[in-house]
């Protein structure tokens, strides 16, 4: 059975799972993909039309590595009983998300809403917004979709966790919160050094600050809200609008302000970061 509620505790620090697939320039720490950049295929290409959109933020989601991915789905889409080979997180960006055993009853999931879903269980995917937008992450490739009737155990159990139930830290609780009010809240992985983790960042709106990133890795999507970013290795302001994805290896700063609305964003680390705040 899934639950709706978690305790989860803060990921600070953790083990470098894949190599960062950077620009050309080898001396770059950073990258950047804005919303707009993003190239759609299938997720399922032998569907073709009746597949999910699919496109990948970072990583190769054919092969056998890390990969950070956008999904997107149509109004209605509700997916036939399946399996996947691999374990992976979904994080809603945009519409109302449902992913559960086929004969669940369903729980619409709003952004800012998290879930993992444990290699070999089956279950079904729907949509229910006008538009569907997820991130999806795998730390292990290829991500195929194969029959229900190839299900098996893996001993990891689900978690669907809606956004009503997230609970938000704020600086008096958290010493990586510097300035003005962040929050976070933490979705998987552990405290424990040499242990990979994901968190989900609340920032206001009109913040402006630095995140500062000491991590082999460190990858950051916005889940919801506009971004203005900026960093040592750009050229020109970048507007990263609900999609967008940056990312770093080593000691680097992200620089970044908010629009009137508030944003949330996902890190994945495998190290440590601070929000440091302008005001």
């Amino acid at each position: 059975m899934r639950v709706n509620k978690a305790t989860l505790s803060l990921v600070l620090a953790g083990t470098f799972v894949s190599p960062l697939s950077f620009a050309e320039d080898v001396n770059m720490q950073s990258e950047v993909v804005t919303a707009e950049e993003v190239q759609w295929g299938y997720l399922n290409p032998l569907r073709g039309i009746r597949s999910p959109g699919a496109a990948d933020l970072w990583g190769d989601r054919t092969k056998n590595t890390a990969a950070g991915m956008l999904v997107k789905f149509n109004k209605g889409f509700s997916s036939p009983p399946h399996i996947h080979n691999i374990t992976y997180r979904g994080v809603v960006i945009e519409g109302l998300m449902h992913n559960d055993d086929p004969k669940a009853e369903s729980m619409w999931m709003p952004t800012g809403s998290f879930w993992t879903q444990p290699a070999g269980e089956n279950h079904i995917t729907a949509a229910n917004g006008e538009e569907n937008l997820i991130y999806l992450e795998i730390d292990s490739g290829p991500y195929l979709v194969q029959p229900s009737d190839e299900h098996f155990e893996n001993g990891e159990k689900p978690i669907n966790l809606h956004a009503s139930n997230m609970v938000w830290l704020n600086q008096s609780d958290m010493k990586l919160i510097k300035g003005e009010d962040a929050e976070v809240t933490a979705l998987w992985g552990s405290n424990q050094a040499g242990e990979l983790g994901g968190t989900l960042v609340k920032l206001p709106a009109g913040y402006t600050g630095q995140i500062h990133v000491d991590a082999e890795e460190f990858r950051g999507i916005v889940i919801k809200g506009d971004v203005t970013y900026r960093s040592a290795e750009t050229r020109d302001e970048k507007e990263l609008a609900a999609g967008s994805y940056f990312g770093s290896t080593g000691q680097f700063d992200h620089n970044i302000s908010v629009s009137d609305q508030d944003a949330i964003l996902y890190f994945r680390t495998n190290g440590r970061y601070q929000l440091i705040s302008n005001r």
